[in-house]
């Protein structure tokens, strides 16, 4: 069974407690379907369904490679260089949103 091993890399423990949006989004005017936050900075992007593709690209350009979905409900995270999900109980906390713009 794959596992992560990056798991040293986790720097945000605690997820913030409401968010604006997919930064990348909201500083070119795009929009977003689901949102990202990267564990290792905080950084907050959109998930692949979104037109940007924001969370991965930032896990490309930046090396930081776990993701964590701030949607409601979901609490799983994704690491992009060993392409695995898993749960992380050590990441507490819940986000407050704002809607999709893309519904």
């Amino acid at each position: 069974m794959k596992h992560c091993t990056h798991l040293d890399t986790i720097e945000v423990t605690e997820l913030p407690a409401e968010v604006a949006g997919c930064e990348d989004c909201l500083a070119s005017g795009g929009v977003w379907l689901h949102l990202r936050i990267c564990l290792n900075c905080g950084h907050v992007g959109c998930c692949d369904d979104s037109p940007g593709k924001h969370a991965t690209a930032h896990a490309g350009s930046s090396g930081h490679p776990i993701i964590r979905s701030l949607e409601p409900g979901e609490d799983w995270s994704w690491c992009f260089e060993d392409e695995v999900g898993m749960r992380i109980p050590s990441v507490h906390g819940e986000t407050q949103i704002p809607p999709s713009p893309l519904g």
